[in-house]
């Protein structure tokens, strides 16, 4: 399926630049957090980093016939500070990626029938709402100067949905089975 519309693949591509960000941003910052002694939330950093790439991957595949040099302006935090900072910064990330950005990739999509834009902006939408609520339970623990409590963290490798300790049997975003998730 090709991306018909500018604005749709333009949108894809930001996306796609917010997301790669993110995922090496995620990666840097669990390091971080190990070196702080938050091992678990060094763990929520790299599963969700997994994720960042899962959508990332998405969008690139539904631009995949969309060949050529483009700029891509990603806005997000940049730089390092705290665990408990980082966090914050995540946070910021994940809701303006849910209160902002992918609400109008995906009605943009929706409105100019771009079916595979529309399924990878879904996929990242939702799980971008889990993920905001992990970092800040994981916040809530940073800011008492402790590690959150974590066995496992699960990753769906087709939508990004992101789950601690009980995995589901389907994903409840795109029906993956378990056996596909990826653990942290």
């Amino acid at each position: 399926m090709t991306v018909k519309n500018a604005m749709t693949a333009d949108f894809l591509r930001s996306a796609y630049g917010g997301e790669s960000m993110a995922h090496m941003r995620y990666l840097i910052w669990g390091d971080m957090a190990d070196n702080e002694g938050m091992p678990n939330i060094g763990r929520l950093f790299r599963a969700i980093a997994y994720a960042e790439w899962v959508h990332a991957d998405n969008h690139f595949k539904v631009l995949k016939d969309k060949v050529g040099d483009a700029s891509v302006a990603a806005g997000a935090v940049f730089g390092a500070g705290k665990t408990v900072d980082n966090l914050q910064g995540a946070i910021n990330g994940e809701l303006h990626e849910v209160e902002q950005m992918y609400p109008v990739y995906l009605n943009t999509a929706r409105f100019q029938g771009e079916k595979g834009a529309e399924k990878s902006f879904h996929y990242a939408l939702e799980a971008e709402k889990i993920h905001a609520k992990l970092f800040e339970e994981a916040q809530r623990a940073a800011k008492q100067g402790r590690d959150m409590k974590l066995e496992t963290v699960y990753v769906c490798p087709i939508c990004g949905h992101t789950v601690k300790d009980n995995l589901p049997d389907t994903c409840p975003i795109c029906g993956a089975k378990k056996e596909m998730y990826k653990h942290f």
